[in-house]
């Protein structure tokens, strides 16, 4: 399969979350891989979190630039990690989970070999629900799950997943610190998928079409009523 790097420039967490759906509505028939550049800073939360929930636990100085994610999982501050979306076709039967761990395991996989980075996959953890018993909104970095990657501080990497007809969207970040600065981290990340699917990337820009459509959505996701459908 080809693969395909894709560069947006910078957006902020309305423009990036519409333009990974503006990509997957399109089914790109190869892999496309970005990874994200900032303006400022931000949050975004799981499709199915409860905004009242979510409205306690978010970071500071996220102030409202908040959204809601068109996949699931829980709270992910965007500060100063590496966030990244994959987009590419799966036609046919698929399990979520089976995906999420190869994924994942791909990307262990580039972090060890290219960064040496102690890491590995969890092997049990929370059940990706979208708050707690006690009604709190689930934060991502806090509550690993199952195949999320693990360091020696806790949580490192997680992602998460969500299929449009035959195309599969997965978003995730990498808190570490300076990851988002390291070029290094990106490199790594691209590498391990490349050698699992197997990919030749080649760096390529949004067709005119799909910035259109991205430009749109990115006014529902500054919409309160997408925001707080929950």
């Amino acid at each position: 399969m080809d693969g395909r790097l894709m560069d947006s420039g910078p957006l902020d967490v309305f423009g990036q979350m519409a333009l990974d759906e503006a990509l997957a509505q399109s089914q790109p028939p190869d892999f496309c891989l970005r990874f994200y550049k900032w303006q400022g800073i931000g949050a975004t939360f799981g499709y199915a979190q409860r905004f009242r929930e979510v409205a306690e636990t978010l970071p500071d100085g996220a102030g409202q630039r908040v959204t809601r994610r068109l996949t699931g999982g829980g709270v992910v501050p965007h500060v100063d990690d590496l966030t990244f979306s994959c987009v590419f076709p799966l036609p046919g039967p698929w399990r979520p989970a089976p995906l999420y761990s190869r994924l994942h395991a791909a990307i262990l996989t580039g972090l060890r070999d290219k960064l040496r980075l102690e890491a590995w996959l969890c092997e049990r953890g929370g059940r990706a629900a979208p708050s707690n018993a006690q009604g709190v909104a689930m934060q991502c970095f806090a509550e690993p799950v199952a195949q999320d990657i693990m360091g020696p501080t806790g949580k490192i990497l997680g992602g998460a997943i969500r299929r449009l007809g035959d195309t599969i969207l997965y978003q995730g970040s990498l808190q570490l610190p300076s990851a988002r600065g390291n070029p290094e981290m990106a490199g790594a990340i691209a590498g391990g998928l490349a050698q699992e699917w197997p990919l030749r990337f080649q760096a390529q820009s949004f067709a005119s079409a799909i910035l259109e459509s991205a430009r749109r959505l990115a006014g529902k996701y500054r919409d309160s009523a997408w925001i707080q459908r929950r």
